[in-house]
C-alpha cells in the first residue's frame, strides 16, 4: 500500500512529466478561414514530393476525390470540375486535386493509375496528390469527395466547403446551381474579399484508413 504522503509526492512528480509530453505532441490545428491554411508535403502521381509551400504567392484550390463517387461522378462526368480547373489555370492559379483513399477502399489509386485516370477524364488540374495515408485530408478536415478549399496567394485559408448548393449526384442538379468555388474565385481575381467563405460540403465520405 502506497502511504497518503508518498502518493501525493508521486502524483507530484507525475503531473509536469504528463505536462511536458503533452507540450511536445500539440494537437492538429483546426483548419480555419482567415488563418494560414495547414501545411503539408505529399507525393504526386509522378512520384514528386508536393508542398503548400512551394505554390506560395500562388492562389491553390485543393479538391478531395474519388472517382467511384457518384458525385464526383457528376461534376467529372459532364466536364463540370474540368471547366473550373481550366479558368483556375488561366487565371494563373493551382489546382491541387487530393486522393486521400486509404488502399483497398474504393477511390485508392496508385500514381500511374491516378494518371490513367486523369487523362481518362481530360483533369486538368495541375497535379493530383496521393494521400493514402490521410495525414493531408485529416489535417484538412476533409469529409467528403468532394470537398473544396481555397487558400489565398499570402496562404491563408478563404474557402472551404461545397463545390456548389445542389447536394445530389443527379447531373441534372448541376442546371441552376451555384458554384461556389467559382463564385470565391471570381471574387479573389477581383481582389475583393470572398463572399460566401464557408458552406457545407456534400459527397460520398472520405475513405479513410480506419484508426487504430
Amino acid at each position: 500500500m502506497i502511504r497518503p504522503l508518498r502518493r501525493r509526492t508521486l502524483l507530484a512528480l507525475a503531473f509536469p512529466m504528463c505536462a511536458a509530453a503533452a507540450l511536445a505532441t500539440p494537437a492538429l490545428a483546426q483548419p480555419m478561414i482567415g488563418q494560414p491554411a495547414p501545411a503539408f508535403q505529399a507525393r504526386d502521381a509522378d512520384g514528386r514530393t508536393r508542398t503548400l509551400a512551394e505554390f506560395k504567392g500562388r492562389t491553390v484550390v485543393l479538391e478531395w476525390t474519388n472517382e467511384g463517387c457518384p458525385y464526383v461522378q457528376k461534376h467529372y462526368n459532364s466536364g463540370n470540375m474540368q471547366r473550373l480547373q481550366k479558368q483556375a489555370a488561366r487565371d494563373g492559379m493551382v489546382w491541387l486535386t487530393v486522393i486521400s483513399s486509404a488502399p483497398d477502399m474504393q477511390g485508392h489509386l496508385t500514381g500511374p493509375q491516378a494518371k490513367a485516370w486523369q487523362a481518362k477524364a481530360g483533369a486538368a488540374s495541375t497535379a493530383v496528390l496521393l494521400d493514402p495515408d490521410g495525414v493531408v485530408g485529416r489535417a484538412y478536415e476533409a469529409k467528403t469527395t468532394p470537398h473544396m478549399f481555397i487558400v489565398d496567394k499570402a496562404g491563408t485559408l478563404v474557402y472551404m466547403g461545397g463545390i456548389d448548393d445542389k447536394p445530389s449526384s443527379d447531373p441534372a442538379s448541376l442546371k441552376g446551381a451555384r458554384n461556389y468555388v467559382a463564385a470565391a474565385l471570381a471574387d479573389i481575381k477581383a481582389g475583393r474579399a470572398v463572399a460566401q467563405p464557408a458552406t457545407r460540403s456534400y459527397g460520398c465520405s472520405v475513405k479513410y484508413a480506419s484508426a487504430d
